[in-house]
């Protein structure tokens, strides 16, 4: 009687061991999700559909209604590197727990924003650089996850965005005004697949003060990364024998004109994960 007291208690072990896997992964943790906008002109604002006005830089100044292609401006920390030199952070709101459909249901909000122009804009008052953070409070947005196999799946969600652009000349006068700009767009939800693991090992963060205001001082305690890592395939992270991938790369687009790519983000010849 003992030896199959013994021996139920053993198979019990054995099954809660191999089931907890699935019951750690029926629910993703609300968390951070950090991006890196890398400077290879596929981040663009267009001001085609929404010129900036005659008359906004000085007197003489031209409608502009050109593009502006930016790159990411790594968003201050209080703790120095914590976002890895990450420019964006968008936070899951809640905790999604899958049905038994395997779908998952959470809210997402922008939380930092950090870009700056590659190359300045010339005007006849002479060339500004553009600088592009969150203006106001940030709308909210659903994200549907989708959990495909054991280890991922896809998501889709689409991301409101409200945000300013700073205009502050190359070379600065004591007459200079201040120029901003703000504008209200959404990045319509596209599939993008998810890993339960594939970036933890590169792109991990914790709790940390960020600079969520765009004024360079860390403001904002954000909760770090969980269980999640948006656009990695599920499985190991793709290597060559010189590189792997720290940050994957993706694109979302609202079809105006005004398009946002991250990644990908190499580390390559021996060098660390930034």
């Amino acid at each position: 009687m003992r030896n199959r007291a013994i021996l139920l208690v053993a198979l019990a072990i054995v099954l809660l061991g191999s089931l907890s896997p699935l019951v750690a992964d029926n629910v993703i943790r609300h968390g951070v999700d950090t991006f890196t906008t890398t400077a290879n002109g596929k981040t663009v604002y267009s001001f085609a559909k929404n010129p900036i006005p005659a008359g906004f830089f000085c007197g003489s100044s031209a409608a502009f209604t050109g593009k502006v292609a930016f790159r990411g401006l790594p968003i201050e920390t209080e703790t120095p590197g914590a976002l890895h030199n990450a420019d964006t952070v968008i936070e899951r709101l809640d905790d999604a727990t899958f049905n038994d459909r395997g779908v998952a249901q959470t809210r997402i909000q922008f939380k930092a924003l950090s870009l700056v122009s590659i190359n300045p804009i010339q005007t006849a008052c002479g060339a500004y650089h553009a600088y592009v953070t969150l203006g106001g409070t940030q709308r909210v947005t659903t994200m549907r996850i989708y959990q495909t196999q054991a280890g991922g799946g896809h998501f889709v969600a689409p991301l409101a965005v409200n945000a300013k652009i700073s205009f502050i000349p190359v070379k600065p006068t004591k007459s200079a005004r201040r120029l901003e700009l703000v504008g209200n767009f959404t990045f319509p939800a596209s599939s993008l697949p998810w890993s339960t693991t594939a970036g933890a090992a590169t792109k991990s963060v914790g709790n940390v003060m960020i600079d969520a205001k765009g004024t360079l001082k860390p403001d904002t305690l954000i909760s770090g990364s969980t269980n999640f890592w948006p656009g990695w395939q599920p499985g190991p992270a793709p290597q060559t024998k010189a590189c792997y991938t720290c940050e994957p790369a993706s694109c979302h687009d609202d079809g105006t004109g005004k398009i946002h790519c991250t990644g990908a983000v190499l580390a390559c010849n021996g060098a660390y994960c930034p």
